[in-house]
C-alpha cells in the first residue's frame, strides 16, 4: 500500500479523498493555486505545494507542475479527483511514465471512453445501444446546420471532451444550432483545451441513469448498480439518487451487464460510470462513460457500505477486488442534493464572495453526510466550480430519504453569497418529485419562469405566522427584563399582535407558557414548543408536536424567515402599529430599465454592439465568464445602445451597468 498520495485537485473531493487516505494510514499532499492558499484541502493535507496562478489552465491544469510536486514531495501515487485532469488521457500516461500511479484508469482505458465520439463506435461495436447521431467531428457552423436538419431537430450539441454540462446545447431550429455550436466549442475550448463538438438526436421525456462500476488489474468487473441522475438544470445534476425509482430489476440488471461489457471491452481499472438515457418504456441508450470517482458517488457509498476511493487506491495498489457480483448489496435509499454558490431568485447566477456564515446540518452515520471543502468565512472564487457542498441523506425508504433531506436543508445555514438551498427544498416538497414520476425536463416544466421567493395562491402562511410572533415574543420577552426602566413605565409584551407579511396582516393572540407559546391565529391554536433563544440563526422546534426548522435573519424591523423553500419577510406590531403601518408611503424602485446591468460577478468577455447600434429583443448584447460558464446576455426588448460603460476584459461587479440605452 501507498505511504504517500497526492491529490491534484481542490475544493470538497480533494477532501474527501484527504478523508478516506488518513484513515487508511496514507499521508496526504495538497497542490493549491494562489486563490486556494487558505483552502479547507490545503489545510487538511498532511503536506501543501503551490503550484500557479488562480487561473486553472496556469495551475490545477498544469501537468509538469503537478508531477514536480509529487518527486519534491515523495508521493507514490496521485489521486485526480473528478474535473480538472482527471480523464485527460496524457496526464495518466506521462505520470505511468514518471514511475507514479495514477489512481484511476489506464491511459489506454481513458483514451478508448473519455473522447465520447470515440466511445460512442466502440459501444456500437460491441453492439450496445447508441442514440441516433454524427459521431465525427464537426467543423464548421454550417456544417452542424446541415447534419442536424439530417438527424432531425431537436438535436443536443455535446463538446468531445466535455462532461458536467459544459460544452452542451440543446437546438431546436437551425439558428439555435449555430449559436449552439459556436458557445460549445467556446466553453470546450476553454474548458478542456479540446474544441471538438459533435451532434446527436435529443431523446425528448429522458431519464438520465447512470451504472457505477468497478474493475481491478485481475480482468474482474462488477457494477455497484445504478443512480437515478434526471433532475437537471441546464444538464447540470441537481438531485441524485440511488436506486432509480423507474427502473425494474429485470432493466437494471440489463444496465449493469451491458455496463461490465463495456468496461471489459476496454480493460478497465478504477471506478467508472456508464451514462444511459432511458425512456419512458425502460429502453436504454448508452451516452458516455464517465473514468474518473463521479460527483454523485456518495449515494452508491450509502446502499452498498462501500468507500469508493478506498476502492480505487486499493485496485491502484493491485490489489483484487474483494467481492464479487453477488455479494455487492443495496440496502435503502440515498439522495444527494448539490449546494452551489448561485443565486436561484436571480435566475441561478453564480454567486461569489466570503462566507459570512457557514453551518451546515450535523452529520449522522448512515443517515446525513456532508461532503464539502469550505468553512466559514473562507472565499467562494470566481475561478473554480460553484460547488460548496453535498448532502447526502439516506433511509430505509425513498420517502424517509426525502424526509430526511427536507430536514437537513432546513437546517443548512449559508450566509454571505446565496446558495441554492431555497430551491434544493422546493423541490424536495414537489409532489411529482415525491411520486418519482419525472424525467430530465423536470425542472423547465415545473419551474418555466424559474424560481420565486413569492408564496402563491396555494400556500397556507401558519406555520410562519405562529413562529414568527413566537420569535418576536421571545425578544419582547427579553426586552421587558432590560433594568433601568421608568417605574410605572416598564414594556409589556404585548398579547395581541399582528404579524405582517407583505401586504397581508395576519392578527394573532399570544399566551406564554413552559417551553414555548401558545399562538392562536384564525380561531385555532397552535401550541408552539422550542428552546430557540434571541440571536440564534436557526429557529428550531414543534409546532403542535411536528418538528420544524427555520432559518431567520434580521433586517431592520422585519425578520427574513425560510422554510421548506419558501422565503418570507415577516414584521410583527400592536394593533395599533399595525394599523398605521399600513397607511405608510412605500419606497419606489430606482428604475433602471435603461441600462445593461451585470447579473452576476465575472468577467466581461464580450461586448457584442456598439454605441447607436439598433438592438432587437433577444439579440446578443454581452457575454459574461464566471465559474467556467459562458453566459450570454440579450436584450429584453427593442432599443439603441448610447453608452457603453464597461469593456471586454473586465471584471465585473453584480449590478455593475455594462452599457446604456436611449
Amino acid at each position: 500500500m501507498f505511504k504517500k498520495i497526492l491529490i491534484a485537485n481542490r475544493g470538497e473531493i480533494a477532501c474527501r479523498v484527504i478523508k478516506t487516505a488518513r484513515r487508511m494510514g496514507i499521508k496526504t499532499v495538497a497542490v493549491y493555486s494562489v486563490a486556494d492558499k487558505n483552502a479547507r484541502h490545503v489545510e487538511l493535507a498532511d503536506e501543501a505545494v503551490l503550484i500557479g496562478p488562480p487561473p486553472s489552465k496556469e495551475s490545477y491544469l498544469m501537468m509538469d507542475r503537478i508531477i514536480a510536486a509529487c518527486k519534491k514531495t515523495g508521493a507514490e501515487a496521485v489521486h485526480p479527483g473528478y474535473g480538472f485532469l482527471s480523464e485527460n488521457e496524457a496526464f495518466a500516461k506521462r505520470v505511468e511514465e514518471e514511475g507514479i500511479v495514477f489512481i484511476g484508469p489506464k491511459h489506454y482505458s481513458i483514451s478508448a471512453m473519455g473522447d465520447k465520439i470515440a466511445s460512442k463506435k466502440l459501444a456500437n461495436e460491441a453492439k450496445v445501444n447508441t442514440i441516433p447521431g454524427h459521431n465525427a467531428a464537426i467543423e464548421t457552423a454550417d456544417q452542424a446546420v446541415d447534419i442536424a436538419g439530417r438527424v432531425g431537430y431537436p438535436i443536443m450539441i455535446k463538446a468531445s471532451a466535455g462532461g458536467g454540462g459544459k460544452g452542451l446545447r440543446v437546438a431546436f431550429n437551425a439558428e439555435e444550432a449555430r449559436e449552439g455550436y459556436a458557445s460549445c466549442r467556446n466553453e470546450a475550448r476553454n474548458a478542456f483545451g479540446d474544441d471538438r463538438v459533435f451532434i446527436e438526436k435529443f431523446v425528448e421525456e429522458p431519464r438520465h441513469i447512470e451504472i457505477q462500476v468497478l474493475g481491478d488489474a485481475h480482468g474482474n468487473v462488477v457494477y455497484l448498480w445504478e443512480r437515478e441522475c434526471s433532475i437537471q438544470r441546464r444538464h447540470q445534476k441537481v438531485i441524485e439518487e440511488a436506486p432509480s425509482p423507474f427502473l425494474d430489476d429485470a432493466t437494471r440488471k440489463a444496465m449493469g451487464e451491458q455496463a461490465v461489457m463495456l468496461a471489459k471491452a476496454v480493460r478497465y481499472q478504477s471506478a467508472g460510470t456508464v451514462e444511459f438515457v432511458v425512456g419512458k418504456d425502460r429502453s436504454f441508450y448508452f451516452l458516455e462513460m464517465n473514468t474518473r470517482l463521479q460527483v454523485e458517488h456518495p449515494v452508491t457509498e450509502m446502499i452498498t457500505g462501500l468507500d469508493l476511493v478506498e476502492l480505487m487506491i486499493r485496485v491502484a495498489a493491485g490489489e483484487r477486488l474483494p467481492f464479487k457480483q453477488e455479494e455487492i448489496k443495496r440496502e435503502g435509499w440515498a439522495m444527494e442534493c448539490r449546494i452551489n454558490a448561485e443565486d436561484p431568485y436571480r435566475g441561478f447566477l453564480p454567486s461569489t464572495g466570503r462566507l459570512v456564515r457557514y453551518l451546515p446540518p450535523a452529520e449522522q452515520p448512515g443517515e446525513v453526510r456532508v461532503d464539502t471543502g469550505v468553512f466559514e468565512g473562507g472565499e467562494i472564487s470566481m475561478y473554480y466550480d460553484s460547488m460548496i457542498a453535498k448532502l447526502v441523506t439516506h433511509g430505509a425508504t425513498r420517502l424517509d430519504a426525502i424526509l430526511r433531506m427536507r430536514r437537513a436543508l432546513d437546517a443548512f445555514f449559508i450566509r454571505g453569497i446565496s446558495s441554492n438551498v431555497p430551491f434544493q427544498a422546493a423541490l424536495m416538497q414537489h409532489p411529482r418529485f415525491v411520486s418519482g414520476e419525472f424525467n430530465t425536463g423536470f425542472i423547465a416544466e415545473h419551474f418555466p419562469k424559474g424560481f420565486a421567493a413569492d408564496t402563491g395562491p396555494d400556500w397556507d402562511p401558519a406555520h410562519m405566522v405562529v413562529a414568527g410572533a413566537t420569535i418576536f415574543h421571545q425578544y419582547d420577552r427579553r426586552n421587558a427584563t432590560i433594568s433601568g426602566q421608568l417605574q410605572g413605565h416598564e414594556f409589556i409584551p404585548p398579547t395581541e399582535v399582528v404579524v405582517v407579511i407583505g401586504l397581508s396582516h395576519h392578527p394573532v393572540s399570544l399566551c406564554l407558557t413552559e417551553g414555548g407559546c401558545d399562538v392562536i391565529f384564525r380561531e385555532q391554536l397552535y401550541k408552539v414548543r422550542t428552546e430557540w433563544s434571541c440571536g440564534e440563526p436557526i429557529f428550531r422546534g414543534t409546532i403542535d408536536g411536528a418538528p420544524i426548522c427555520i432559518q431567520l435573519d434580521r433586517r431592520g424591523l422585519q425578520y427574513r424567515l425560510t422554510h421548506a423553500g419558501r422565503q418570507v419577510d415577516v414584521m410583527v406590531l400592536s394593533r395599533r402599529a399595525a394599523a398605521m403601518q399600513a397607511l405608510m408611503p412605500r419606497k419606489v424602485a430606482a428604475d433602471t430599465s435603461k441600462f445593461l446591468l451585470t447579473p452576476m460577478p465575472g468577467l466581461l468577455t464580450e461586448v457584442s454592439v456598439g454605441i447607436g447600434h439598433e438592438v432587437k429583443a433577444g439579440d446578443k448584447l454581452a457575454v459574461i465568464e464566471a465559474m467556467k460558464m459562458e453566459n450570454v446576455l440579450r436584450a429584453d426588448r427593442d432599443g439603441v445602445v448610447s453608452e457603453l460603460l464597461a469593456k471586454a476584459g473586465e471584471s465585473l461587479a453584480v449590478d455593475q451597468p455594462i452599457m446604456k440605452f436611449k
